[in-house]
């Protein structure tokens, strides 16, 4: 009674029969490059053959170096749904036909995230107010430019409500996802990198047990929304249903056992999920409004006022859409 409850759902949304779906051969799925892609295939498959076995066509991991190649195979629509960050999504919804249509949640019912800020055990630098000396003696390992955690939030939070930047404070500064930003900071490389705590507390204390106890954490951001997962807006209406409706039931719905085994397998992936959230745009308009300050900052920094007066305008109209929302959810 239960299925079909959830089917009749799901053709009220979609207005269609999921009988007369029709699939692609094959669907790819983008993975961002948090750490090793040899890692995150290896955590990711069960999870894909899952979702082979109920699409009824093979669904394959793509992987890029870095965030942009992820973005940049959706926009030539190689990438069919991904999962991204708040600051990579939103670039994928502008500028490579993304919508955003799920949101990750953590295996222990947590909606967010942390970024950080991390030294070496040994290092003598302990706060953000010892970063903030900006002397030029430490060297920094910033993120991945379309990362949330590791470059977007500790670019507004750490540097430009600072009225700093890594360039001034630093003698050289490097960039890395967030698995070789953690690994250079426990192994010397550098002095201090950005991070966040899904990567360290997650995975890094559970795979690199040595690499994690060389590390400590000295500033840590707000809380910022779990990552979206994003589709391409031109999918058919077709295959969006089934996908849909995988993402939303798995690990959720049918016996004891298999939403036992689905709870496992989300649970292995990257820093540990539970069962998908619901989600839209909507989900980026926290992260929006912070890029848009950023602008405002820099532009007032060059003394310009035509950019201040845009960063404001945009603003205004954030705090607009944001109101709709309200806190009633995405």
């Amino acid at each position: 009674m239960l299925k079909k409850l959830i089917t009749i759902m799901f053709i009220s949304i979609f207005g269609i029969n999921t009988v007369k779906a029709k699939m692609p051969d094959q669907i790819n799925f983008g993975i961002i490059s948090t750490e090793s892609a040899s890692a995150l295939e290896k955590s990711f498959a069960p999870f894909l053959s899952d979702m082979s076995k109920s699409l009824g066509v093979t669904v394959k991991p793509f992987f890029a170096s870095d965030y942009a190649g992820v973005i940049e195979a959706m926009r030539f629509n190689k990438v069919d749904l991904a999962w991204f960050g708040n600051k990579s999504a939103i670039v994928a919804v502008d500028r490579a036909g993304g919508e955003v249509f799920a949101q990750t949640i953590k295996d222990d019912g947590s909606e967010g995230y942390h970024s950080l800020l991390i030294t070496n055990k040994d290092s003598d630098l302990n706060s953000l107010e010892d970063v903030l000396k900006c002397d030029k003696t430490k060297t920094f390992g910033n993120g991945d430019p379309n990362s949330t955690s590791g470059f977007a939030i500790p670019g507004y939070y750490v540097w430009a409500l600072n009225n700093k930047t890594p360039e001034e404070c630093f003698k050289r500064v490097t960039r890395s996802n967030h698995e070789g930003n953690a690994l250079a900071v426990a192994n010397n490389k550098v002095d201090v990198a950005t991070n966040n705590t899904e990567s360290i507390y997650a995975r890094l204390q559970k795979n690199n047990m040595k690499a994690f106890k060389n590390i400590k954490e000295i500033w840590r951001s707000p809380l910022i929304p779990s990552d979206p997962m994003v589709w391409r807006k031109n999918l058919s209406a077709e295959v969006k249903q089934k996908i849909y409706f995988f993402i939303m039931q798995y690990g959720r719905f049918g016996s004891m056992e298999k939403v036992k085994k689905e709870r496992e397998t989300l649970a292995n992936l990257s820093d540990g999920w539970g069962p998908f959230l619901a989600s839209s745009n909507a989900q980026l308009l926290d992260v929006r409004q912070i890029e848009a300050f950023k602008k405002k900052l820099k532009a007032q920094k060059k003394n310009d006022m035509a950019g201040v007066a845009k960063a404001e305008e945009e603003l205004k109209k954030l705090k607009e859409l944001a109101n709709i929302v309200g806190k009633a959810g995405y």
